[in-house]
């Protein structure tokens, strides 16, 4: 019997449901919306509201957020998890925000290590640092508008997610070391980057300035002169010292000070980086 001709109503209405969704699912990307619903099928917007729902219902497709969805494969068919790549969700739920810290650090090649939590910074308002997702780990923190800079595309299947620079990324994390998974490893980062980057090396001082945290160029300074080679550029970075001393890394006991950067340092912790 041809399945398209059951007379049973009920099955006809499911696959002619299912019909629809392949309809939208051409039209859209990576998502399905309310407005790419309403402009595949021609119908109201409570109507694709209510069929995104019905949809949901019959887990062909997984909510995300109000008024967007991903499609379920079957692989995926009851799993908390649905969409292969979590980076896909970052334009949809934190923008305007980029990837950064240590996600943006494993991108570039600038560490070795992995991490199952993903890192984001935006401008917009967040209740809480931890967020689960489709069952994925997101750490986000919130920053000024005016500092959503030095960030470069990257195509993930159709979505463009925008990434921190190599020197944008190290710049996050000396802002906030908890970003670079502590500041030793943030000491790590820099130092592949030193040997890796070279015609980027400036974009860290200019993109430093821009920051107003004299608490950047401490750590940066005091970094840099742990590194054979870099004398000038550490050297650069007492002209944009502040006055205030702040700590290496405030997730640390710090009660050794360094006068030449205002930086209080853990009393082992040049010793234990060699």
């Amino acid at each position: 019997m041809d399945i398209l001709k059951d007379k049973d109503p009920l099955k006809r209405k499911m696959l002619n449901g299912r019909s629809k969704l392949a309809t939208v699912l051409q039209a859209s990307k990576d998502f399905v919306s309310i407005d790419t619903t309403m402009k595949a099928l021609g119908i109201k917007r409570s109507e694709a509201a209510r069929a995104l729902i019905r949809w949901a219902n019959q887990g062909l497709i997984k909510r995300i957020k109000n008024g967007i969805y991903v499609p379920v494969s079957l692989a995926s068919f009851g799993a908390e998890q649905v969409i292969e790549d979590p980076w896909l969700l970052v334009p949809e739920i934190f923008s305007p925000g980029y990837i950064g810290g240590w996600s943006a650090a494993e991108h570039w090649g600038l560490t070795e290590q992995l991490f199952r939590r993903i890192c984001v910074l935006t401008s917009k308002p967040i209740r809480k640092r931890n967020n689960n997702l489709q069952g994925i780990s997101f750490v986000v923190k919130q920053i000024d508008a005016k500092k959503i800079f030095g960030l470069k595309p990257v195509w993930r299947s159709q979505t463009k997610v925008l990434v921190s620079s190599p020197s944008r990324t190290l710049i996050d994390m000396l802002d906030d070391p908890s970003l670079g998974g502590g500041i030793r490893h943030v000491y790590e980062c820099l130092n592949r980057f030193l040997k890796e980057s070279k015609t980027e090396q400036r974009e860290i001082i200019d993109q430093a300035k821009q920051f107003d945290n004299g608490a950047i160029f401490k750590r940066l300074g005091f970094l840099l002169s742990l590194i054979p080679g870099n004398e000038e550029l550490s050297e650069e970075c007492t002209k944009y010292i502040t006055e205030g001393i702040a700590k290496l890394d405030p997730s640390l006991k710090c009660d050794r000070l360094i006068s030449k950067w205002h930086l209080w340092i853990p009393k082992n912790w040049k010793e234990g980086i060699k």
